[in-house]
């Protein structure tokens, strides 16, 4: 196996090595694993498997999530299909942690290029471990112990009808984690907000509020703060698709952004996501 890291503190790609193979070898599997831990994110080129390997890969992880939004292959559950072909559907053109919505947000994902655009269509990922590493000492403290409160209804339910997103709402409600959580494997601490994420739990205690303003917007503020630190390009990679191109990531340690510039071309991917455990 070939690896070239692709940015000083995220990403690497893979070279010599077969996905569909790694998904019957538990050595080549256990060295993946180790270089995702390490670059957070992992690129690959010319993959050639079946939906089954896909799925049979990411497993190796962990069972598959579905979305409850996105549909997924009938064939084979948890490989959710993300086909986009109309400008109005930009869900992941914003930083964001997968299913940070959800009580066990995903652990990672696989993603696979089945079409995409001739130009344009990058995604971003960053390194939300550096993003945290930088903050201010101030701000660390402020944030020690803080919670915050994330949900889909105001995302993805945002284009549904008022009962629609109820509905959405009542299925899959706001689910509350910490600001700051620790990487179960690494021990890191990792920035925890994103575009999912709405207000804090626990802000308005007397020491952070003398007066309303300290509260709304102040509050506010210090999340916009801390949400905008994704946006930061020394925390970045950007990777460039082609077809049968795969990006695997650990998800509790990195956000990504889909570049919505390539409409009205298509793009097609599929992508298995990992369930992941509940953040502390």
């Amino acid at each position: 196996m070939r690896v070239e890291q692709l940015g000083p503190v995220i990403g690497a790609e893979l070279g010599g090595v077969n996905l569909g193979a790694a998904s019957r070898d538990d050595s080549l599997f256990a060295e993946i694993k180790a270089l995702l831990l390490k670059h957070r994110v992992l690129f690959l080129r010319d993959q050639d498997f079946t939906r089954a390997e896909h799925v049979a890969f990411a497993r190796r992880f962990g069972e598959l999530e579905d979305h409850p939004v996105a549909g997924s292959d009938p064939d084979h559950p948890g490989l959710v299909q993300i086909y986009r072909s109309e400008k109005r559907e930009n869900y992941e053109n914003t930083y964001h942690s997968d299913g940070l919505w959800r009580q066990t947000p995903a652990m990672g994902a696989v993603l696979r290029c089945i079409e995409c655009p001739p130009l344009g269509g990058d995604t971003i990922w960053v390194n939300m471990v550096e993003a945290y590493r930088n903050l201010p000492d101030d701000i660390k403290a402020k944030i020690d112990g803080l919670r915050a409160k994330s949900s889909i209804d105001h995302s993805f339910g945002a284009v549904m009808s008022p009962e629609a997103r109820a509905n959405l709402a009542a299925a899959n409600p706001p689910a509350e984690h910490p600001v700051v959580r620790t990487h179960p494997e690494t021990g890191e601490k990792v920035l925890n907000v994103c575009s999912f994420t709405t207000h804090f739990a626990n802000y308005h205690t007397p020491e952070n509020v003398r007066f309303g303003i300290d509260k709304t917007p102040g509050g506010s503020h210090l999340l916009n703060l801390l949400i905008s630190q994704a946006s930061i390009p020394e925390y970045q990679v950007r990777f460039r698709w082609k077809p049968g191109s795969v990006a695997i990531w650990d998800n509790r340690s990195t956000q990504h952004y889909a570049v919505m510039d390539y409409w009205p071309a298509p793009r097609k991917m599929e992508r298995a996501a990992i369930i992941g455990d509940a953040p502390y």
